[in-house]
């Protein structure tokens, strides 16, 4: 019966996921795909002198792309306390759906880039993406206030 259903019936309904929810969880992930390079140049930088019990008190030792490599991780981090609150206040209010998905879609891609930038080591672009991502949050909130 399900199959019956058009396309548009389907959206309609919204059943599962939005692509605002799908942003969220592919930025929740973001961080520790980050990392995944992060780990490896740290290792690499510090060889037997790793400290895996504290490894965050070596982080201001960190050099160069092991150094670029974590802050993207940490900055991945932090843009979710800003970003995932404004998906979710965006749905709640039913914010318009067709900006919301765009702006949340924005976001994503900026922050991959503003990761690939940063392990490229090009400030200006980072700085740029970053504050893209940042504008597509607030619009996400502007979205929740008109709504």
């Amino acid at each position: 019966m399900y199959g019956a259903l058009s396309i548009r019936a389907r959206l309609e309904r919204q059943q599962g996921m939005t692509i605002p929810f799908w942003c969220l969880f592919v930025a929740v992930v973001l961080p520790y795909f980050w990392f995944s390079f992060a780990a490896p140049l740290r290792a690499a930088q510090f060889g037997k002198a790793l400290d895996l019990h504290t490894p965050r008190a070596q982080d201001p030792a960190l050099l160069g792309r092991a150094a670029r490599a974590q802050g993207a991780h940490q900055n991945s981090l932090e843009a979710l306390t800003y970003f995932a609150p404004a998906v979710i206040v965006a749905h709640l209010t039913h914010a318009n759906a067709t900006w919301t998905t765009r702006l949340a879609v924005l976001f994503v891609l900026f922050r991959v880039l503003h990761g690939i930038v940063y392990l490229a080591d090009r400030p200006p672009l980072r700085t740029a993406f970053f504050a893209i991502g940042l504008l597509a949050s607030i619009g996400l909130f502007v979205l929740s206030a008109c709504a």
